[in-house]
């Protein structure tokens, strides 16, 4: 895995400077289960405990997943031609598939919801996910049928992939974990303020609106 420990720490920095520019109070709540981040060993590797928020997880898991991702791609088109083509052809039509909202995002916004939850009596006039699809072209070329003996090659290939994908996790994540007091450091300094702040301004609220002269 030549060159990962680099793109680790590059990566590493990149959130770095990324971190200062994060305000709690800009988070959106989620709605679903991130599926990037929800029992990432990258998670468990960086030192990230339960309260670190998960946009701020989000943004590093994003970052280090790339990096496997580009690595894949590298060792697909390299040795594997027939999954190579097919991803190709999957390219292809979804270049065809019109607008995608959710292409060419940051790796701090991809997998998040693209549009905010509307509030009661204020629906949007429209929505990122509405407009997905449109200016869809029909000149998509017709996917062409496996043989028998192409479908067993390319499910070897995919399994080729597979270990790929795997054997670049474990090395970003091992890569990683020397990273973790940066990491650390960077989080009680930039993120653990904001929450002592918010936490402290509830329970302010609390206390104002509570019964004043006795508990009941």
């Amino acid at each position: 895995m030549d060159g990962i420990d680099g793109r680790v720490r590059g990566a590493v920095d990149v959130w770095l400077r990324w971190l200062p520019r994060w305000q709690i109070g800009t988070a959106r709540p989620r709605t679903r289960i991130c599926r990037k981040c929800t029992g990432s060993p990258i998670a468990s590797a960086a030192g990230f405990g339960p309260d670190v928020p998960h946009p701020v997880q989000h943004a590093l898991i994003g970052r280090m997943s790339a990096i496997v991702e580009d690595a894949v791609d590298d060792y697909t088109a390299k040795n594997l031609p027939l999954l190579h083509r097919e991803l190709e052809r999957a390219a292809a039509r979804k270049r065809h598939a019109g607008y995608q909202p959710a292409e060419g995002l940051s790796p701090e916004f991809q997998g998040l919801d693209i549009d905010p939850q509307p509030q009661d009596g204020s629906p949007f006039l429209f929505t990122l996910e509405e407009l997905a699809g449109t200016g869809a072209s029909s000149d998509t070329v017709p996917r062409e049928p496996l043989s028998d003996e192409a479908k067993a090659a390319l499910r070897h290939e995919i399994e080729l992939s597979d270990e790929c994908a795997r054997a670049t996790g474990t090395a970003v994540c091992l890569a990683l974990i020397d990273h973790r007091p940066r990491i650390a450091e960077a989080v009680e300094r930039l993120v653990e303020p904001q929450i002592e702040a918010l936490v402290s301004d509830m329970f302010r609220g609390l206390d104002g609106d509570g019964p004043r002269g006795g508990l009941f």
